[in-house]
């Protein structure tokens, strides 16, 4: 993953384009109806049960919009909540809370399902050594608060992007003329641009599994769709020469089923693609 330092400047950047996106020049119901010296005091609202997340992240959005609106938390991050629970009030300008309202709530809503649908992952995983990782399959431009939700619903990131680990799939290995061409032509890029990246390469049958065993350095092997008695010999092949990951229409019903296989990971898609937003709202007080 990207340092936190990296981390946090997405996080800017995302709420910087978000308030563009939606105030634009300026947020004409509040300014036609509402004086700018009016304050006023509103509740961030569940209407459905789950993982509360982007508490945090929706104190960066109100600072952003007005360093002076204060926020009272009652629940934190992480927290299982139910219907009828009040999350946070924040205090201030009516017209600043206003113009935070959307985003805010746009973004709790999806982070808050996504860390919901993690940790019912987190749970089906219990009892095993295998982690729920995410995937890049994530919403455009919003991508760090969607991991951000991942971690807080219990699970772990996978890379944050094509700059910070190399992963060799089937398209780089078909294109580079095999899986150790692929690999020796990783590791001489990566020596001769003095890059420290990790190394995860995808095997498609048991064949490429033991391919891949003939390389030194990697980081994790890939064992993408395969069944569980491939990934069962896939795993035994492997031992601790590296780490292992599953992957592939990998759902709540076989989740379970390719952790008992003795997988180090299993990375899912679904955390961040398939998701309805949790229903909150901010109501005036």
């Amino acid at each position: 993953m990207i340092s936190e330092t990296q981390f946090q400047n997405e996080l800017k950047l995302i709420i910087e384009n978000a308030i563009r996106e939606d105030v634009g020049a300026g947020d004409y119901s509040s300014l036609a109806c509402i004086p700018a010296s009016a304050t006023g005091k509103a509740k961030l609202l569940v209407k459905e049960d789950g993982i509360i997340a982007g508490v945090e992240f929706a104190k960066m959005i109100f600072n952003y919009v007005d360093p002076n609106l204060k926020i009272e938390t009652f629940i934190q991050d992480g927290t299982p909540v139910k219907y009828g629970d009040i999350v946070f009030h924040v205090e201030g300008s009516s017209q600043s809370i206003l113009k935070s309202e959307r985003v805010v709530l746009n973004s709790m809503q999806r982070m808050s399902a996504i860390a919901t649908k993690t940790n019912k992952y987190v749970q089906l995983l219990d009892g095993t050594k295998t982690k729920i990782l995410d995937t890049r399959k994530t919403t455009p431009g919003f991508r760090a608060p969607e991991k951000w939700a991942v971690k807080i619903g219990g699970g772990e990131n996978h890379r944050f992007a094509l700059y910070d680990m190399v992963m060799l799939k089937d398209n780089h290995n078909d294109f580079a003329g095999g899986i150790t061409k692929a690999i020796e032509k990783t590791k001489d890029y990566l020596k001769q641009n003095n890059l420290d990246l990790k190394i995860i390469v995808e095997a498609r049958n048991l064949d490429e599994i033991k391919e891949i065993l003939q390389s030194e350095g990697i980081f994790r092997i890939l064992i993408d769709n395969f069944n569980f008695d491939d990934t069962k010999t896939a795993v035994a092949l492997i031992g601790d020469k590296c780490l292992t990951e599953s992957s592939g229409n990998i759902n709540e019903n076989t989740i379970r089923n390719y952790a008992e296989c003795g997988v180090d990971y299993i990375s899912s898609g679904a955390l961040t693609h398939s998701i309805y937003n949790m229903d909150l709202s901010l109501k005036a007080i």
